[in-house]
């Protein structure tokens, strides 16, 4: 069980937080599948597993509104489950089978859903920041309110095209929001070692960027988070950025021992900031469900996540004329 943590007051009702928690739980139920399906070679290429860090995706998908795009880096299972897609759908392209998003083509790194607003998934360090000011910039031209989240993580920061698109954006005041997901380890690398300054959020200041850093292993403060950045961009005054100190239990990706960290520091964490366990204390001391209520929604849970797995291993792999498709426009 979490140890007792301070949270934002919220007005938030019992239903909210129960939603929250499935979608966390649905995360890293999923993510655990998946790990498995790795380890018997059903996933082929590269898997990053986002099990620790679920309630980023989960807080800001709750501030976001129907329209508001999203895109991020290869560490992407996560956000694509928060949006809506079908977790069906996921499980089949990282198995590389027909009924995947991308009809088994793309991989875990490569899949987007265009009804979703999700446009990826990039397996190249920090490409997905233009293209997530990109998706802003759309938004501007097109004269609506939606923004757009472009998510990545503490190594992608020391990146030059991050700044670049920091001077256009705020520039040309577009309403995007940079969600720096700062899991305190690029690859193998500790920030502390990588990184010239301890708050990456600071970063925004020489381009007049606001910024926050926010607890993110706190589903509540990350929403609340959310909504100040989403009002902000929504008003006209460019872009936002928020700094999400969260944390992975796993590896960088399946094929990473972790001996750069001590099992005890991932311990601790889990112990003390599980954002899972935190919502789960807050609906049980709230009497929002009790012991018995929750267990039967892990089982709901871990039965989606089993139908996923079962429709990935029952769909055919592409046809060999598959690859012919999609090649030009």
């Amino acid at each position: 069980m979490a140890a007792a943590r301070k949270t934002k007051k919220s007005n938030i009702s019992g239903e909210e937080l129960k939603e929250h928690y499935r979608s966390m739980l649905l995360i890293r139920r999923f993510e655990e599948k998946a790990g498995q399906l790795y380890g018997m070679g059903l996933i082929g290429g590269f898997c990053h597993l986002y099990i620790g860090q679920e309630a980023v995706v989960v807080g800001l998908e709750a501030s976001a509104k129907e329209g508001d795009q999203r895109v991020t880096s290869y560490r992407d299972h996560g956000h694509m489950l928060a949006c809506g897609m079908d977790p069906k759908g996921v499980m089949a392209e990282l198995t590389g089978r027909e009924g995947g998003y991308s009809r088994g083509k793309g991989g875990s790194m490569h899949m987007f859903s265009a009804e979703k607003n999700f446009f990826g998934g990039h397996g190249i360090v920090a490409a997905q920041v233009p293209i997530g000011a990109g998706l802003g910039f759309a938004n501007m031209y097109r004269g609506n309110d939606n923004v757009s989240f472009a998510y990545f993580g503490d190594g992608a920061a020391n990146q030059g095209q991050v700044y670049e698109t920091f001077n256009m954006a705020s520039l040309w005041k577009i309403p995007v929001i940079f969600v720096i997901e700062n899991n305190q380890y690029a690859m193998g690398t500790s920030m502390k070692r990588s990184s010239s300054t301890p708050d990456f959020y600071h970063r925004g200041a020489a381009f007049n960027i606001p910024g926050q850093a926010v607890d993110g292993m706190d589903v509540l403060a990350v929403k609340a988070a959310g909504e100040e950045a989403v009002k902000h961009c929504r008003s006209g005054k460019g872009p936002y950025i928020l700094e999400m100190l969260t944390y992975r239990y796993r590896g960088h990706s399946m094929s990473d021992p972790a001996k750069y960290r001590t099992r005890e520091e991932v311990q601790k964490i889990r112990q003390e900031k599980d954002p899972i366990d935190h919502v789960r204390d807050l609906l049980i001391e709230g009497k929002y469900a009790t012991a018995d209520d929750l267990k039967a929604l892990d089982k709901e849970v871990k039965n989606i996540v089993s139908e996923a797995a079962e429709f990935a291993a029952d769909s055919p792999e592409p046809a060999i004329e598959e690859l012919y498709t999609d090649i030009y426009a």
